[in-house]
């Protein structure tokens, strides 16, 4: 066998391998891009649903997470203000902290985000106990754990530093127990001197599997067009 005859098989074989895994890849991000427009349609009607009752924490662990994320829920108890965190926050309203505040219900406790203060608010006022003689009832966004922290910013418990709401963390920190293992995202209902601010849940999949499919079919394409190249017939100089 030549070495020109070697070289063509081979190119054979790159363009017959590249057609089949650029094809295969190209098929792959067409059934993510269903999969993630159906979760954007399941989140949708979830937040705007009537609200339900917030899932005991006893119960939480029955349930799959990937279908109660953002289900519209609701929660009655009384605040514990002296165990709320501050959480680093960077919202539509600029950069401050997620008001974090235990709520004890009769199935346990539950971390409640309050919503947005700015930097400039003293963090000893946003600490101030306020009255808990009366239950509070709490309209939001089930959302899930953030463990860890941040990318390059880690949570540091020992120094009171929060950059995620992780929920497990947060409850070891301020000695609370039975808590469920997530939170709820207050909604915009107006509290008291107007801080915090609710109702900032952003809501926002990143959908780019279209451009993916698409780039993945024109390299398969491309492949299935150096095929046909390699095997058209040559033509031999009389």
């Amino acid at each position: 066998m030549t070495r020109q005859r070697r070289k063509h098989r081979f190119l054979l074989a790159q363009c017959l391998l590249g057609a089949m895994l650029f094809a295969g890849l190209g098929v792959w991000q067409v059934e993510r891009l269903w999969w993630k427009l159906d979760l954007i349609q399941r989140v949708d009607a979830r937040v705007h649903a009537s609200p339900v009752r917030a899932p005991p924490a006893a119960r939480f662990a029955q349930l799959d997470p990937r279908d109660v994320e953002y289900r519209h829920v609701r929660a009655t108890g009384i605040f514990l203000p002296d165990r709320q965190t501050l959480v680093d926050a960077l919202t539509e309203l600029g950069a401050g902290y997620w008001v974090m505040t235990p709520l004890k219900t009769r199935h346990g406790i539950i971390l409640v985000n309050r919503g947005f203060i700015p930097k400039q608010a003293r963090r000893g006022e946003t600490r101030a106990p306020a009255p808990v003689t009366s239950p509070a009832a709490i309209t939001g966004l089930l959302r899930l754990s953030e463990p860890d922290g941040r990318f390059l910013r880690p949570n540091k418990p020992e120094q009171d530093l929060w950059y995620s709401r992780d929920v497990t963390a947060i409850a070891r920190a301020r000695g609370l127990r039975d808590v469920g293992p997530y939170f709820i995202d207050a909604d915009a209902t107006a509290n008291p001197g107007g801080y915090p601010v609710g109702g900032l849940t952003v809501i926002h999949f990143r959908n780019t599997h279209l451009i993916y499919a698409l780039t993945w079919f024109a390299l398969a394409g491309l492949c299935i067009f150096g095929l046909v190249l390699l095997l058209r017939p040559r033509r031999t100089d009389c």
